[in-house]
């Protein structure tokens, strides 16, 4: 038998092995590695290439080493270049020459195909429950506030009457999208790659689908090239954490101009930011802007992953050891952001007297005027053309003025505008009435305890790392 060097030569003389090595970025899937080889160790035990003796070697070994990494103990050795041999080199080093029939019909690119899977699985979730978080945060204050009139905007000028909740749930609405959009890509990337080999499978008699039953993917992959090539799982991530950064960064926007004192909507209270270091009377939204600010870091990490991918031809080659760390990087960037808003939306304090002010302006009622027109057989273009002429006029839309079109006495005109009058009007499906946010609070919750299931049901998944490098060998 040839002897079992624990320390491949190449990687020790390589005078580039700093250039080279990817240790900094893929040791963060060492326990995902580690699942990955026991996974495989009993499969090839299964198949009839390992002896019952020599997979409980291999197990335990792999074993022992998870243990050394999540103490903290594990020695890494920046001039093994990358996570795989690291691990493997130990294994020998703890079992020897056995160790090195761990790479039985398995490659460092199909191996890494599989750790990036198994990482994204945790990377969701982990999001998936920070951004529960925030949705649940939103939803709790939205309930708080069905018949809190705000204006809202169009262009950035107050358009028409709505309710804090109904503000409160559009964003809402716009984060279950986006988790939805991770469940979904994480469950679209439940493909194991492992025995693709290097880019042409193998020709010892492995069989895949024992790995992937073992790790709990739906399936293991069709075509060996595309295995070990495929990165869409990550590219897909990156657009989901982007267009999330968008929705944290418009949230954090109308934070920054509602907490103005243009605005005034809402209280500069120290769970927005600090003060200023000159000048006393400052209190600046620093938490809504670093959120909106963040968002570039972000969307730049998506487009750094997907040049890398632009021109590379099938199916491995080494330019994809670049797509670890922009994905670390939004996942990081992302996680804060949203552990901060979750906070930060908790907190907010409004300024009620300051929206019903606002709420109150009569021009904004100016839709619901030509509407009621409408339902007197006013054409609407004629409606419209009606209340415009008003709303120009000297008196502009007043309850005085508006009294006259609708054929009502000055106190009911008065009525009418009222911005609680108006909220009440606008009840069509999906609208600011009262009414209507209680059903969309309904459907709120409905969608929260949906999702509060499918993150459990990926937790589950997520445990298979742990479950595997924590099982006491057979």
């Amino acid at each position: 038998m040839p002897d079992a060097s624990p320390v491949p030569p190449s990687y020790v003389r390589s005078p580039s092995v700093a250039f080279l090595g990817s240790l900094a970025v893929d040791r963060a899937l060492a326990l995902h590695d580690l699942a990955g080889s026991l996974a495989h160790v009993e499969m090839l035990a299964r198949v009839g290439l390992l002896s019952d003796e020599e997979a409980t070697a291999l197990s335990g070994g792999l074993r022992q080493i998870g243990t050394e990494v999540e103490a903290g103990r594990f020695s890494w050795r920046p001039e093994l270049e990358d996570v795989h041999t690291n691990l493997e080199v130990r294994l020998t080093e703890l079992i020897g020459p056995v160790g090195g029939k761990l790479h039985t019909a398995r490659s460092r690119n199909d191996q890494i195909a599989l750790d990036e899977r198994l990482y994204l699985r945790e990377c969701v979730h982990r999001l998936g429950q920070r951004l529960l978080a925030l949705v649940t945060a939103l939803v709790a204050r939205a309930e708080a506030e069905t018949r809190q009139p705000m204006p809202g905007f169009t262009h950035l000028q107050r358009a028409q009457p709505v309710s804090v909740a109904h503000w409160l749930l559009a964003h809402f609405w716009r984060f279950d999208r986006d988790l939805d959009r991770l469940l979904a890509t994480v469950d679209r990337a439940e493909v194991s790659p492992l025995g693709a080999g290097a880019l042409a499978g193998s020709t010892l008699p492995i069989e895949p689908t024992i790995v992937a039953d073992r790790l709990g993917f739906s399936r293991a992959f069709e075509n060996s090239m595309d295995a070990v090539s495929d990165r869409d799982f990550f590219a897909e991530l990156l657009f989901d954490l982007s267009l999330l950064a968008v929705h944290a960064s418009a949230l954090g926007e109308e934070v920054v101009l509602f907490a103005s004192t243009e605005f005034g909507y809402l209280e500069r209270s120290p769970a927005l930011g600090t003060g200023s270091s000159l000048m006393p009377q400052k209190r600046n939204p620093d938490v809504a802007e670093l959120v909106r600010g963040k968002t570039g870091r972000v969307v730049g990490d998506l487009v750094a992953l997907l040049t890398t991918l632009k021109g590379i031809p099938l199916s491995y080659d080494r330019d994809l050891q670049e797509d670890k760390a922009p994905v670390q990087d939004a996942v990081s960037t992302v996680e804060g952001v949203l552990e901060a808003l979750s906070a930060l939306v908790s907190s907010l304090t409004i300024q009620r007297d300051r929206m019903l002010r606002a709420a109150s302006d009569t021009e904004l009622l100016a839709t619901d005027l030509a509407e009621a027109l409408v339902r007197q057989g006013v054409p609407f273009r004629a409606a419209h053309e009606s209340v415009a002429a008003v709303a120009r006029s000297k008196g502009g839309l007043r309850p005085e003025t508006i009294a006259p079109l609708l054929g009502l006495d000055p106190d009911r005109s008065t009525t009418w505008c009222g911005p609680a009058e108006a909220l009440e009007r606008r009840s069509s499906p999906g609208g600011p009435a009262p009414d209507r946010v209680a059903q969309q609070l309904a459907g709120a919750r409905s969608r929260l305890e949906a999702r509060r299931h499918s993150l459990s049901s990926l937790g589950r998944r997520v445990e298979r790392v742990q479950e595997l490098t924590r099982e006491r060998a057979k």
